[in-house]
């Protein structure tokens, strides 16, 4: 049976590509920061307690547009609702008798590509593999983060907002290849793009802040989504 070292060391070297991928992404979200105001210990801090691109994101938009605290709360945990369904499929792949303690420790930090590899991994999940994967991942996020709000600081402002765009790459990114494989996916991303025009516009909603007018979007929009088109478990006729 390997140690603990070994299931380590194993998590570390997987999640090494992790990091680097990581890295760019959270350069981005730095430069985000940067527009937002907030300074590179700040935004280092945050990414390290809020390792997730759509939810760091939305922190730092409603922080720029004067949001309280409580809409970027709820907007927060709207955009990471779905690392609750990842950790209980996660907590299926735990032998039985694991700790609490573990459990709790592996959801701090269950984003999309340690999901994958974690629920990927042979047999049962050794917690201290995915410990491994996070300890490699997590600097490369906040340290990404950080140079991101550094460069922004003394970089010229014209290539600033030339690389602010670049987080907007990775959301398209992220929507286009499933948008062009399903057509409910198209309209859906359709039907966000035109409601938050229209609800930017809408008398009935201007006394509405831009954070609580995202949160309603993206609840009407995904709740709707969910009960139209509900997706099929493998089985399903």
């Amino acid at each position: 049976m390997k140690s603990k070292q070994v299931y380590f060391r194993q998590g570390v070297r997987d999640g090494m590509p992790i990091a680097l991928g990581y890295f760019a992404v959270a350069f981005t979200l730095g430069i985000a920061a940067k527009n937002a105001g907030f300074s590179a210990v700040q935004a280092m801090v945050e990414s390290l307690t809020n390792n997730a691109s759509a939810g760091e994101y939305a922190v730092f938009s409603l922080a720029a547009a004067g949001a309280g605290y409580w809409e970027v709360a709820v907007m927060t945990l709207v955009a990471n609702a779905r690392y609750l369904l990842m950790s209980c499929a996660l907590s299926q792949k735990l032998a039985p008798e694991t700790p609490l303690r573990h459990r709790m420790l592996l959801a701090f930090d269950v984003t999309d590509e340690i999901f994958g590899i974690s629920i990927a991994f042979p047999g049962r999940l050794e917690p201290w593999y995915t410990y491994g994967a996070m300890a490699a991942a997590i600097p490369g996020w906040g340290l990404g983060t950080y140079f991101g709000v550094a460069a922004g600081s003394v970089l010229p402002g014209r290539l600033v907002s030339a690389l602010s765009v670049g987080l907007y790459g990775m959301f398209l990114a992220i929507i286009v290849p499933p948008a062009r494989k399903n057509r409910v996916v198209l309209g859906l991303v359709l039907l966000s793009f035109a409601a938050s025009f229209a609800a930017g516009r809408w008398a009935l909603l201007a006394g509405l802040s831009s954070g609580v007018k995202t949160i309603l979007l993206t609840v009407v929009i995904s709740l709707g989504a969910a009960i139209l088109f509900p997706v099929k478990e493998e089985g399903d006729a």
